[in-house]
């Protein structure tokens, strides 16, 4: 009966993981967030220990439960493109600086550390798939801030190998953009601040244009967050200690759209179901720059495609969820939210 820990319970994927768990094994959940609405009726499962605290501030309660628990989840990271421009420092910080001290005590309790390492690593790598032995890492210059996200964790991945070669067991999972619901809340209507299938999501039941950044055309292979989470158990199972010292891209190849299909597809999806409808068909997509919706220091990459050989051979895996029934979950789990998002008005 393992004891996971999971710091950042209450995240996109911290949610969902829960969930799985507590379905599906006898496995106990200790959990730490600084809200826990995600969760809902999770937290009073009987196997979930969860703890509302910031792992900036009660370090002792983390470190006490990396001592107790197996495998640890170091889930808590900015993820938004538009604080990566905005506030490079406080991405580094709670990324990379914040995590660091979690790392050196899944080294000193000798535990399986599972961290989250990220597509963005890649950069602008120009292979068709990226490869996690083979592909080489490309940045911009240092006046594009936004890779002060994927330079962080691209340091915290070396770090954990560095540590590896000590003795640390560790695996690195790196998601390719993973979504479904509960991934951002549609009640954010500020441009840049959340991903881009719930800023999409929200501007279609608000009625609102869609803005695609610099035409649309850079590709994104999108996974259904039930596909990723079966991967992420194996890992977390580790049967016959299969996973140790491993990298594993998670994503979908074949779910490979432009920003602007995927803006096409929603708007098709939501015409066809009775709640959207109306205000889907106020939506028209607008260009606009990376300049004017991120800020200066933007920079893209046209095609981030995984190569998940190693993922389905090792761990028995492969995604099956396609992109259009995806994208059909993700609107049908938001129907009840349509009436209040439609009053919202962005004051900022």
């Amino acid at each position: 009966m393992k004891k996971v820990l999971i710091l950042g319970v209450n995240g996109f994927i911290g949610h969902h993981l829960s969930k799985r768990i507590l379905e599906t094994t006898d496995w106990h959940v200790y959990g730490m967030d600084m809200q826990n609405d995600r969760l809902g009726d999770l937290v009073s499962h009987r196997r979930m220990h969860f703890f509302e605290g910031d792992i900036t501030i009660n370090k002792e309660w983390v470190e006490y439960h990396i001592r107790k628990c197996d495998v640890i989840l170091p889930l808590v990271a900015i993820a938004t493109p538009a604080t990566y421009v905005q506030q490079p420092l406080k991405v580094f910080e709670l990324d990379f600086e914040a995590n660091l001290p979690i790392v050196r005590s899944a080294v000193k309790y000798k535990k399986h550390l599972v961290f989250p390492s990220t597509s963005e690593v890649y950069g602008m790598c120009e292979d068709s798939e990226f490869d996690p032995a083979k592909s080489n890492m490309v940045y911009g210059p240092i006046n594009k801030p936004r890779w002060i996200y994927a330079c962080s964790k691209q340091l915290m991945d070396r770090v954990i190998w560095g540590y590896g070669m000590e003795g640390l067991r560790f695996t690195l999972f790196r998601p390719f953009n993973w979504i479904g619901p509960g991934l951002d809340s549609i009640y954010t209507p500020k441009e840049g601040s959340s991903r881009v299938v719930t800023q999409f999501l929200g501007h279609i039941v608000r009625g609102e244009p869609i803005n695609v950044v610099d035409g649309g055309a850079q590709k994104r292979a999108f996974t259904y967050v039930d596909d990723g989470i079966d991967a992420l158990m194996r890992i977390i199972d580790n049967k016959d200690c299969v996973a140790d010292g491993k990298i594993y891209n998670i994503g979908n190849p074949k779910n490979n759209h432009s920003i602007r299909e995927l803006a096409n597809q929603m708007l098709e999806i939501a015409r066809s179901i009775p709640e959207y409808a109306k205000t889907a068909n106020e939506v028209k997509i607008v260009e606009t720059t990376s300049g004017a919706y991120y800020g200066e220091g933007y920079q893209d990459v046209q095609n981030r495609v995984p190569a998940i050989d190693n993922t389905m051979t090792e761990l028995g895996w492969k995604p099956t969820i396609n992109m259009s029934d995806a994208l059909k979950n993700i609107f049908e789990a938001y129907r009840h939210d349509v009436e209040n998002a439609r009053h919202l008005v962005d004051k900022e």
